[in-house]
């Protein structure tokens, strides 16, 4: 009969899962996430609204840094591991260039010549469904899109639930293609909406 040996086993907490420790040797490594250090939020923003929900969800990640879009360095995109881009939607009804911000042209101009294919890329848009319902959000369409087509991999698509729109090219069947936001009629909302889509982002093993 074979002699059993005492095991000692222990789970040792980390950020992302356990380590199975077995008479002082590990098995089963858990698997690697990425810190907030390489994770950074570029936005450009009109009158301030979507700089506010970048500091939103920021504070919801534990105080990841900010940057408008039009000060990112190309090899700080290329060395990051994941980004959060977001954009406010003034030219309703384009087909590009929605934004009216220094996205316009940098998504055109600058995206298609740096190589972020993998690369972790989730989206955030705010607009005003009262006013524009008919183009809600538009331009976050428009980089779910552009980032899409680089090779990078999206994530943190919303329900469109408790919104008023009339159609948005945000929208991707039932679902947003990421957090909207509405500082113009639902500003109480946005905080708890980016609390709830970090949580999301984490499940999804954004970070």
């Amino acid at each position: 009969m074979m002699k059993i040996s005492m095991i000692c086993m222990s789970m040792l907490a980390t950020a992302n899962g356990f380590t199975l420790i077995t008479n002082g040797r590990s098995f089963g490594a858990a698997r690697a996430a990425t810190s907030l250090n390489d994770v950074k939020i570029y936005y450009s923003s009109s009158t301030g609204n979507t700089e506010t929900v970048a500091g939103y969800i920021s504070e919801a990640a534990g105080g990841l840094a900010m940057d408008d879009i039009s000060d990112a360095k190309e090899t700080e995109l290329i060395e990051n591991d994941a980004m959060i881009v977001g954009a406010p939607t003034w030219h309703t009804g384009e087909d590009e260039q929605r934004s009216g911000t220094s996205w316009d042209e940098w998504l055109y101009d600058i995206l298609p010549n740096i190589d972020l294919k993998d690369k972790k890329v989730a989206v955030f848009g705010v607009g005003d469904q009262e006013s524009y319902g008919d183009y809600f959000c538009d331009a976050a369409g428009e980089l779910y899109d552009c980032f899409t087509a680089a090779g990078c991999k999206m994530y943190g698509m919303t329900s469109t639930e408790g919104y008023d729109h009339s159609d948005s090219k945000a929208q991707r069947g039932d679902k947003f293609c990421g957090l909207l936001c509405d500082e113009d009629n639902q500003y109480d909302l946005s905080q708890q909406r980016a609390g709830a889509w970090i949580e999301q982002l984490k499940a999804e093993g954004f970070f």
